[in-house]
C-alpha cells in the first residue's frame, strides 16, 4: 500500500499511528516533496468512487489562496488534475492507496471497513 502524507500534518500522524497499530505494511511518500502526477491522480479518482473534489484540502492556505471554493465548479475535470497535479498541498491528506481501494483523509470508520475485514 501506498501511503500519502505530510509528516507536519497531525491527522497524517494519527493515520500513521493507526496503520501501525494495526500492523498494516505501507510505503510512505512525502506528498510536498514527491507530488502526485496527473496520471495517478486519474487513476486513483476512479479507483477511489469519490467526487474529484474530496481530493481537494479545502482546509489548506493553497486551496484558499487560490480561491478555489469560488473556481472549482466552473473548472473541468482535466483542470482540476491538472492543478491538483501542480502541488501537493492542494491534495488533501493522508491518502492511502491499495490494489482496489483509496482512501481520501482518515476516518477511522473508512480505514476499519478498508482494513480491518
Amino acid at each position: 500500500m501506498l501511503f500519502l502524507q505530510y509528516p507536519p500534518c497531525s491527522t497524517c500522524r494519527k493515520a500513521q499511528k493507526w496503520l501501525e497499530e494495526h500492523g498494516v505494511s505501507y510505503e510512505a511518500r512525502h506528498i510536498k516533496e514527491e507530488n502526485p502526477t496527473k496520471e495517478e491522480l486519474q487513476a486513483w479518482h476512479a479507483r477511489s468512487g469519490q467526487p474529484l473534489k474530496r481530493f481537494f484540502n479545502t482546509s489548506g492556505q493553497a486551496y484558499k489562496s487560490l480561491g478555489l471554493k469560488d473556481k472549482l465548479p466552473a473548472m473541468s475535470e482535466e483542470e482540476q488534475l491538472d492543478l491538483l497535479a501542480s502541488d501537493g498541498m492542494l491534495v488533501k491528506r493522508p491518502l492511502l492507496i491499495g490494489e482496489d481501494f483509496v482512501l481520501v483523509g482518515f476516518k477511522t470508520a473508512e480505514w476499519e471497513a478498508a482494513l480491518c475485514q
